[in-house]
């Protein structure tokens, strides 16, 4: 609360500051993650709010409900535990037209896009007001995203996830626009066009995002802006090369440091690290870690020749694990794998990966798939089985085998119950907050070549992603780099912090804070 002692007023942060796009990937979710940074920074009460997020890269909350990746990161900037009513809708997308709605955190039912549009006017849009009325009563101020964009007419009658959720918080609203993919003044102009009179007087800033160069050159155009739309722009964001913070979804996979860039000339010491880039792809940001390591070169592929020289290979997680396995298996990966594997590489699978390396998969009731049966990979003693029930828990204990008693932390997300076929040594030994009951995870091949689990971040592990790096450049005799140490827990946190320093420096901070003020008599 602010005083003003000549006027007799207080002055206090209004509730709802909104972030919405021209379209998507403009930078809607980094620029809420730093300001929810910034405002934590500056000792408010702050928590993000999206009410409808789309992804396959999802969080799991204490309370062990599942939201979307980007509001997990964005409650870490504001210091806070991530929550299910954060992100009360997620969308987690199956097939072209089916998606798997999560409603406060929970599976509610899979839907085609004409029937979820149909109902969410009713039940979803009940529980995204529920949602927010819970967050705006616990904190002084929600920094909310909005998604896509807010005039795609022939969806704006039904959407949710902006200018109606806008007005639900009477939040004040800033525009983020890329000027880096360029047409920005025809998308800027139009969706101030196509927003209605009162939509309108809602946006009170313009943000310009991922400029290259002298932002000064710009400053006519930063006019031209503002005499077009009324609005000011209240800021030049430069184009972050590398941000250092979690992806929200798959559209990053197209970016360079993912791909087969060029080798370093010291190519023959590094762990070299592919990543099937499965269809269905979930949870990529687990192998964040791999890319950040000195001495390691992650990258994803899509060829079986990527795969040919790798010293691991890694099934990662999917959110259609038996339709992924027949696309595996189609496009040739099932008989490179093989071959890395008698060539003494390692061979990882996460979640649907793990599943995937079993001996079958069974989804007799159609949770993911129209086939009920198939046979996987079989290179782990196991069968699972796809059920109704999913797993959404947070998870700790230890690495068991020849990492044994190496600490180890993470989550599960799973529609799949997995049970052995024989007897082997398990991947860790783990427990939930639920009950507290220890159990085995995953498996561990007879050589211990094949590993597979069902926790998600194990790569977040220090000590054992270290420990797991070390065992491959001993087969492989492989140099490590002097420097090949990073703490994720502090990289993550320095990263929001430079994100916020960049922000703040090149936003009009003052104009920001006016926006968020309000007047209460004394």
């Amino acid at each position: 609360m602010f005083a003003d002692g000549c006027t007799g007023v207080n002055r206090v942060l209004a509730k709802s500051l909104m972030v919405v796009g021209t379209s998507s990937n403009v930078g809607k979710s980094v620029l809420c993650t730093a300001l929810c940074r910034i405002l934590a920074q500056d000792g408010h009460r702050v928590a993000p709010f999206k009410s409808q997020n789309m992804s396959l890269n999802s969080a799991v909350t204490p309370s062990g409900r599942e939201i979307g990746r980007a509001q997990a990161v964005q409650a870490a900037a504001c210091g806070i535990l991530p929550s299910e009513h954060m992100n009360p809708v997620l969308l987690k997308p199956m097939s072209h037209t089916l998606s798997q709605v999560i409603l406060q955190g929970r599976v509610y039912e899979t839907k085609s896009a004409r029937a979820y549009f149909a109902e969410r006017t009713g039940e979803i849009w009940n529980a995204v007001v529920e949602s927010f009325r819970e967050l705006e009563r616990r904190y002084d101020v929600l920094v909310i995203e909005g998604a896509g964009s807010p005039v795609e007419m022939n969806l704006k009658a039904r959407d949710i996830a902006n200018m109606r959720t806008a007005e639900l918080a009477d939040a004040a609203v800033l525009l983020v626009a890329d000027i880096d993919r360029g047409g920005i003044f025809a998308s800027v102009v139009g969706t101030m066009h196509l927003l209605t009179e009162q939509e309108r007087s809602r946006v009170k800033g313009i943000v310009v995002n991922k400029f290259r160069g002298d932002p000064s050159l710009f400053e006519d155009g930063v006019r031209m802006l503002e005499a077009y739309t009324g609005v000011p722009v209240l800021g030049v964001l430069p184009y972050l090369r590398e941000i250092g913070i979690e992806e929200e979804d798959s559209v990053a996979l197209e970016e360079g440091r993912y791909r087969l860039p060029q080798l370093p000339q010291d190519a023959r010491e590094c762990v070299k690290v592919a990543i099937l880039e499965l269809p269905h792809l979930s949870n990529f940001t687990d192998f964040d870690p791999l890319f950040l390591e000195p001495g390691v070169h992650a990258y994803f592929c899509r060829q079986p020749a990527d795969v040919a020289d790798a010293h691991v290979v890694i099934l990662p997680g999917s959110k259609n694990t038996v339709d992924d396995l027949l696309w595996l298996r189609a496009n040739g990966f099932e008989g490179v794998i093989r071959q890395r594997r008698a060539a003494g590489a390692f061979i990882v699978g996460i979640c649907g990966g793990y599943q995937m390396l079993g001996e079958e998969i069974r989804d007799p009731e159609g949770q993911e798939s129209k086939i009920g049966r198939v046979v996987g990979l079989c290179e782990l003693p196991i069968v699972t089985t796809l059920a109704r029930e999913k797993t959404t828990v947070l998870t700790r204990g230890q690495a068991a085998g020849m990492f044994a008693t190496i600490p180890l932390s993470g989550y599960e997300i799973h529609m799949g119950q997995t049970v052995s076929v024989k007897a082997h040594q398990p991947f860790a030994r783990v427990r939930t907050g639920a009950d507290g009951v220890w159990r085995d995870d995953g498996a561990f091949s007879a050589d211990s070549s094949v590993m597979g689990t069902y926790l998600h971040g194990i790569f977040d592990n220090d000590a054992f992603r270290r420990a797991w790096l070390s065992a491959v450049r001993l087969r492989f005799e492989l140099r490590a780099p002097e420097d090949s140490f990073v703490a994720m827990t502090d990289h993550r946190s320095k990263a929001i912090d430079r994100l916020a320093a960049t922000v703040r420096e090149h936003l009009d901070m003052q104009s920001l804070y006016q926006l968020l003020l309000r007047e209460e008599d004394e």
